[in-house]
């Protein structure tokens, strides 16, 4: 079986292999059946070092479509130029390598960001938008399923760094149309939060709290 990162995937016979390489014969083009029903894009203030590179490992895992690193008010690192660059290049390897592993057929695009006005700019197409943040007193309510929008909906989830959101970064999350909501009333890590909130994005909105009919599952 292969894939191309944009969506298909082909059934191959190996017709010749040697020390230069593997040539195959495709067979035939399959419909994937492994991506999200829902397009989301996750906009992550910039975490410490590893962080990063574990969060694009378990959101590509995860069925997310698009990823946005960006500088948050309280973000330690700040790489900039090639180092930035040397960084965004390592986390498509990695979404690469995860991809191969989880048998998706799609590779989430990568989106540097510089600030959160950049981030509010690439979510203004989007159908949904959701901020978490520790001090928020909503949380997401039951009622919050795949009805608010179609099969196609494109949801945009923001996250802060170590430190959280400011007052005022939420302020203009906000105003932006962002609806901010907690994860519950223990304090996360910054990448626990992260896959907190996409796993419960899929679940409510996606494919992981739904049969292969598209009908929520009872508990």
């Amino acid at each position: 079986m292969l894939f191309d990162g944009t969506g298909a995937e082909y059934e191959a016979k190996i017709a010749a292999a040697s020390s230069d390489g593997v040539t195959v014969s495709i067979l035939k083009r399959i419909a994937s059946n492994s991506e999200s029903p829902i397009s989301i894009t996750v906009a992550q203030g910039f975490l410490k070092e590893k962080k990063m590179d574990d969060l694009i490992r378990a959101l590509t895992e995860l069925g997310i479509t698009r990823w946005v690193p960006f500088f948050a008010e309280r973000s330690v690192p700040r790489p900039s130029g090639h180092r930035l660059s040397a960084r965004a290049d390592r986390w498509q390897t990695i979404a690469r390598e995860a991809l191969k592993q989880c048998r998706r057929s799609r590779l989430p695009e990568i989106v540097v960001a510089g600030s959160m006005d950049d981030v509010i700019t690439l979510s203004a197409e989007s159908e949904l938008k959701v901020a978490f943040w520790e001090k928020a007193v909503d949380s997401i309510p039951v009622s919050f399923n795949r009805k608010s929008g179609s099969s196609g909906s494109h949801v945009f989830i923001l996250l802060g760094p170590e430190g959280g959101f400011s007052d005022a970064e939420i302020q203009v999350a906000t105003a932006a149309g962002f609806k901010v909501v907690s994860l519950g009333p223990r304090i996360l890590r910054a990448e626990t939060a992260t896959i907190a909130a996409c796993s419960l994005i899929q679940y409510l909105l996606g494919d992981l709290g739904l049969d292969r009919d598209g009908i929520t599952l009872s508990p």
